[in-house]
């Protein structure tokens, strides 16, 4: 058995009572307190996460562009330095090979953040279709060089802005600055207001080796604001209250952005050809014979990743995520189902176990935002 990856923060988990568990080959922690705690702490003043598993390839050349462009779903013309942009790579046939931002730090210069659990998948599927020769494209695996802690809640900026002279409500969202140096950090971060939970706050990636100090500074300067760190089990049920996708559940290699409901940043009236554009440009103007939808249960259970879906004694789809929601304290799930059963308040039977329990079609914003 190979030994787990750890990140560069790793020797601080123990500090503050990380249970860690094996997540994709890394030795992440899944909860530090309690996930319900870190969730609530996360939805009324702030949380803390270690991210450093995340993945970043960093893209360069003249013809990065164009690159970019041919293996991304969304329009990387609309970049410009310093703003960033959700975007996937997708197959032929339209499934997702992964989902990411892009970051434009400069012209002819982009760094994709990937799910860790892609890297390497992405990189080779990157290096496999760059048709430019190595002095137009490059692309490098950089994940390596950085660490990186995602600061979210509503009381995110207050507490990172005590650390900075740089005016962090001037980072507007999906915006970054490159040049943030934090107290006592010599190097500077890339700040970013851009975050996975549903809530405001901030994504900072530095130099690996300045990973343990960051992460300690940011837990001291909220500790009387009530920030916590926060494991995988509450980043999950989060960022699914949220209604953000989790690769290999609401996208996988069979399952497409416009089936996921997530057709915003996949444009197929962008006049370059990219892989996947053909099938997906008919999903949009022509629908798809399945979608994503929110569940709620109406009989007691938790619909949870895998059941199966019916409709009388038809199986119609399946659950793609599910969970009590700590903040609706409801049972609430999203499943992959036939188009044809999607309507909202559309009764429902999911298969917990040995149990049929009844639920209904429910609009997947399950968090009413501000």
């Amino acid at each position: 058995m190979s030994e787990l990856k750890r990140t560069p923060i790793y020797s601080e988990y123990e500090k503050y009572g990380a249970k860690t568990i094996d997540f994709g080959g890394w030795d992440l922690p899944v909860q530090f307190s309690s996930i319900k705690e870190e969730h609530v702490a996360t939805r009324t003043t702030a949380g803390l996460f270690d991210v450093s598993h995340m993945g970043e390839i960093l893209v360069t050349g003249p013809k990065s562009l164009e690159y970019l462009q041919y293996v991304t779903t969304n329009d990387v013309s609309k970049l410009v330095p310093n703003k960033a942009q959700y975007a996937f790579m997708c197959y032929e046939d339209g499934g997702t090979v992964d989902d990411f931002l892009i970051y434009m730090l400069r012209e002819n210069e982009y760094l994709l953040v990937v799910n860790a659990a892609n890297t390497d998948k992405d990189f080779e599927w990157m290096i496999k279709n760059n048709q430019y020769a190595a002095e137009e494209v490059t692309i490098q695996n950089v994940s390596a060089n950085y660490a990186q802690v995602a600061l979210q809640g509503p009381k995110a900026e207050e507490i990172l802005q005590t650390m900075t002279e740089t005016d962090l409500s001037a980072i507007t969202f999906f915006r970054f600055d490159q040049e943030v140096y934090l107290s006592g950090i010599e190097k500077p971060a890339l700040v970013s207001r851009t975050g996975y939970t549903g809530e405001g706050g901030f994504e900072i990636y530095i130099d690996a080796e300045a990973g343990p100090v960051l992460w300690n500074r940011i837990l001291e300067a909220g500790k009387e604001k009530g920030l916590l760190p926060v494991g995988l089990g509450a980043r999950d049920t989060l960022r699914f209250e949220a209604n953000l996708p989790l690769y290999g559940q609401e996208l996988s290699q069979s399952i497409t952005p416009i089936e996921a409901g997530l057709g915003f940043a996949v444009k197929v009236n962008k006049k370059e050809n990219f892989i996947g554009k053909e099938v997906l440009k008919e999903q949009v103007e022509n629908g798809t014979s399945r979608k994503i939808v929110g569940i709620e249960m109406i009989d007691k259970g938790i619909p949870r990743h895998g059941y199966e879906v019916l409709y009388g004694d038809e199986e119609i789809g399946v659950v793609t995520s599910g969970t009590q929601s700590p903040t609706l304290q409801k049972n609430i799930g999203l499943a992959i189902i036939k188009s044809e059963y999607a309507t909202l308040d559309n009764e429902l039977t999911i298969q917990v176990r040995k149990r049929k329990l009844r639920a209904k079609v429910i609009p997947r914003t399950f968090l009413k935002q501000d």
